[in-house]
């Protein structure tokens, strides 16, 4: 009797957001940089993976994203789809890519899809970024927006501070998604807004909200997984909640195995090699000596 192989979960595609929106079913993004945490975050089951510009911080120890260049997200995606097969890929578009006209803007997105191996990509900005969303979509390229805080803008905004606290901000920050939504993205990030402006978002749009830092009423929820595994240094947002310690656990293996060494338990007779038994050990140490 032949035994069925149970179905592998359906790779997901950019209508699936607007999809389980419909249905009210919410959605999952985790971050990953390379191929053995692409492996892990899809084998898991996120829909989404975000090859983030915040490989800045907890990769490349920048201080802010600025510094992460085209290149890098290049890289990164491209061992990302190597280890992903059913979650939906985001490359960022880094700091620079895509400030300097909207042909080369389009180039650069390019690059990510058809080199790097991306899904989609995602640009941070408001309604200023409007006709670029545009131009990537009738090109072609799916783009998930993003506004609210946009870690790119740290300079321009003082900090990384709540967006949208007050009426007016949080007026232009509803417009913006809207005017983003018309554009043509399919999908659009709230970093750091209250969860009562995030909630009004996502009740006036019919595509996707992708929260983080903006209350439990938007779509979908992404984090970036260094913070959710703790494997990131120095003081957390207040909307990181960490599920494992994964910096400790690393400290203690590499700590037992130094420990190890030094008291020669480390490397066994099982885990070192032996001369083959048709050599003569006395032989070999008469020829050299």
């Amino acid at each position: 009797m032949a035994y069925l192989k149970p179905d592998k979960p359906e790779k997901v595609y950019v209508p699936a957001l607007r999809a389980a929106k419909e249905k009210g079913e919410k959605l999952v993004c985790l971050t990953a940089y390379d191929y053995p945490t692409a492996r892990i975050v899809d084998e898991a089951g996120v829909e989404l993976i975000l090859v983030g510009d915040s490989m800045g911080n907890v990769i490349h120890g920048y201080g802010n994203t600025i510094p992460v260049t085209l290149d890098e997200i290049l890289s990164a995606t491209k061992a990302v789809k190597r280890g992903a097969n059913r979650a939906l890929i985001v490359a960022d578009m880094p700091y620079g890519s895509y400030h300097t006209g909207d042909n080369k803007a389009v180039r650069n997105a390019l690059k990510l899809m058809k080199d790097g191996g991306a899904e989609a990509v995602k640009l941070e900005g408001g309604r200023n970024r409007a006709r670029l969303v545009k131009r990537l979509v009738d090109e072609e390229i799916p783009v998930m927006a993003h506004v609210g805080l946009t870690p790119q803008s740290v300079h321009k905004l003082g900090g990384y501070r709540v967006q949208g606290k007050t009426a007016e901000a949080a007026q232009i920050l509803i417009e913006d998604a809207k005017t983003l939504e018309d554009a043509g993205a399919f999908a659009i990030v709230l970093e750091l807004v209250p969860r009562e402006i995030a909630e009004i978002v996502t009740g006036e749009l019919k595509i996707s909200t992708v929260g983080i830092g903006a209350g439990s009423g938007c779509d979908v929820q992404v984090l970036v997984l260094h913070d959710l595994i703790g494997f990131t240094f120095g003081r957390q947002p207040r909307f990181v909640r960490q599920y494992a310690n994964v910096s400790q656990v690393i400290t203690d293996a590499i700590t037992h195995w130094m420990e190890d060494v030094r008291s020669g338990n480390y490397p066994s007779e099982q885990e070192s090699y032996g001369l083959p038994e048709e050599v003569d050990l006395k032989t070999l140490k008469s020829i050299v000596s």
